[in-house]
């Protein structure tokens, strides 16, 4: 018997489904009109750095950035990479406090994977992609100069000044900047940097719109071990209180006192974003709703 209702048509679907699409560019044009222009420094670890799927879906989202005006800066990690030289090199990781013991034999391992490596494989990535990216270190243009963090940890650097006049330069040109956390020290030796902290000390430099970090949680919980306790909006005198009290986890620490120092120096927004969610990026600049922790200066 018939309903007198007629089966949709494939037509009908396409255009449903190219509408869709469509109430998504308009959905996102007011953000693109507020952020063009603007710099977002995104550290980029974790997941997103080794999943083929999320290494995809980070490029595709940093180029669809440049492409419409939003100058995306990114400061990378490379800890795993790193380690898995030293193994095949016969050095065996030491730690104090968290942070790897980088004597000179390690610093050189250190520089060769994150310059010669992880740097130009992000590069390549992006370029792929369609972005214009090149890649640089914290040493090239005098960027990072650090001074000896602990005796104990060798070549690890606590960070000194910022010169950002090099990643102005290429982001004048619409070059998406990659930089590897090595810092050149007075005594001109190279050291290691937190990456963490190296992508919070730029994002002030740069009197960046956004700090962003891809981790791989979905963002800062007031109770670590609650996922109930997923806090989507804090303030920085929170954090403080977070680190303060000790219930911060060990490795998102230099994560919050890099947002705290930037936002104190005038970056209106960090993020602490889940960079095993594809497009995470694009989801927090482009939607109202965003996604992970936004933490603000209140």
């Amino acid at each position: 018997m018939s309903t007198g209702h007629t089966s949709p048509s494939a037509r009908k679907s396409r255009i449903a489904s190219t509408m869709a699409k469509a109430k998504i560019f308009t959905e996102a044009a007011p953000y693109i009109r507020a952020f063009k222009g603007k710099t977002v420094v995104i550290k980029y670890g974790g997941s997103a750095m080794t999943s083929d799927e999320l290494r995809d879906s980070f490029a595709g989202d940093i180029t669809l950035l440049s492409l419409v005006g939003i100058k995306p800066v990114i400061v990378h990690g490379g800890g795993p990479q790193i380690t898995r030289a030293m193994s095949q090199s016969g050095i065996e990781p030491q730690w104090v406090d968290g942070l790897r013991v980088t004597d000179s034999e390690t610093i050189r391992v250190v520089q060769s994977v994150l310059a010669g490596q992880v740097n130009p494989d992000i590069v390549r990535l992006l370029s792929g992609h369609g972005a214009v990216a090149a890649g640089v270190t914290g040493i090239d243009g005098g960027l990072f100069k650090a001074t000896p963090k602990d005796e104990r940890l060798g070549f690890v650097g606590e960070i000194e000044s910022v010169d950002p006049t090099l990643v102005l330069g290429m982001l004048s040109q619409g070059i998406v900047p990659v930089v590897a956390p090595l810092a050149l020290g007075a005594d001109g030796h190279a050291y290691n940097l937190n990456a963490d902290t190296a992508a919070g000390a730029l994002a002030e430099a740069l009197g960046a719109t956004k700090l962003v970090y891809l981790t791989d949680v979905e963002g800062l919980y007031l109770d670590l071990g609650d996922e109930e306790t997923l806090l989507s909006r804090v303030g920085i005198t929170e954090l403080e209180s977070m680190i303060a009290s000790g219930s911060a986890s060990a490795g998102m620490v230099p994560k919050l006192r890099s947002c705290i120092s930037a936002m104190r120096a005038g970056v209106p927004q960090a993020h602490i974003l889940d960079g095993r969610v594809q497009h995470a990026v694009l989801l927090e600049v482009f939607t109202p709703e965003g996604i992970g922790t936004m933490i603000e200066p209140r």
